[in-house]
């Protein structure tokens, strides 16, 4: 007579997925949470002064162009970061150069990864000619010093226009932000995409896509439905690691003239401030600072904390 007690589906432990696992892990650590909150008061900020503009709210912490005080006044009790040789604040400087920044930042790395991540998981799945191709092609582009690059790009979209009669949704104007994200794009899905394709390649042989090709799946459901959603948290990792890398590209082409014109930026605060340094006026120079500083420090934590809770590899060890 068998005496072993029977087990109901109740009794069973329930078991933890690989996302509910991974932020479970990321929940914990309390620095990783703070970068977090000072990410997304960064985003809350953008979408603020957006919305603002976009429903024509008057309100003062927006309306960075106009005067508040006489020119070059220091840092005070009515303007924290003090103003601007024209009288502005700089505080509201500092703030809509948020939006520029983040929105610079944000389309640069959607552009990046909706080319780099289907050119490499198809060069990893086919191989063949098309891996020859696309690693020929990314390897061409890596060849060129990254900042020469974006450059390049961004002098060859500025001031054009992209016509979208064919789809009646008019003409496209590429001037300020517009082509700084989009040649920022266009130039850095070669890691991802290297990334990917290595990936690719280890998964393609394992089992579960194996058994959706006895199924009959073909290629584009198995490269979309199967082998990108297992390595998808590697296209987040990087997304918030290079978030921090355009936001500072974004700040040198503003820098250098390329950027938003008649908007304040990061880099045009500093650009305008490097001439008044020598005359002792240091604060526009700082607060631009600071507030790169701060979203740089937050993103780089967060990122490497992502990375340690989602990678399985880290998580082993």
């Amino acid at each position: 007579m068998n005496n072993k007690p029977t087990i109901t589906k109740k009794q069973l432990p329930k078991g933890v997925g690989f996302w509910k696992d991974g932020f479970r892990r990321l929940a914990r650590r309390r620095m990783a949470m703070v970068c977090l909150f000072i990410i997304f008061a960064y985003f809350a900020i953008a979408a603020f002064i957006y919305l603002a503009e976009a429903f024509n709210w008057q309100l003062s912490i927006v309306d960075w162009s106009s005067q508040v005080g006489e020119e070059y006044q220091p840092p005070s009790k009515e303007n924290i970061f003090g103003t601007d040789f024209l009288g502005r604040s700089v505080l509201r400087k500092t703030i809509y150069g948020t939006k520029i920044s983040m929105t610079v930042a944000f389309w640069a790395s959607i552009i990046s990864l909706l080319i780099g991540v289907p050119l490499g998981a198809i060069a990893g799945y086919f191989r063949g000619w098309v891996d020859e191709l696309i690693v020929w092609l990314y390897t061409t582009l890596s060849s060129i010093p990254y900042i020469l690059l974006i450059l390049a790009f961004a002098l060859v979209l500025k001031d054009k226009s992209i016509s979208f009669s064919w789809l009646h949704l008019g003409t496209l104007q590429l001037s300020g932000i517009t082509s700084v994200y989009l040649a920022m794009g266009l130039t850095s899905w070669v890691g991802i995409c290297r990334l990917i394709r290595g990936e690719i390649i280890k998964h393609k042989e394992r089992e579960y896509v194996l058994a959706a090709r006895s199924y009959g799946c073909k290629n584009a459901r198995i490269i979309f439905r199967h082998l990108l959603p297992n390595v998808f948290h590697l296209i987040i990792i990087n997304f918030s690691l290079r978030f921090v890398s355009f936001i500072q590209a974004e700040v040198i082409l503003s820098f250098l003239g390329l950027g938003a014109k008649n908007q304040p930026s990061w880099g045009a605060m500093i650009d305008t401030a490097r001439l008044d340094l020598p005359k002792g006026y240091w604060w526009e120079m700082t607060a631009a600072t600071v507030a790169i500083f701060f979203i740089s420090l937050a993103l780089n934590i967060f990122g490497d904390a992502l990375r340690d809770s989602l990678d399985p590899k880290l998580r082993v060890q």
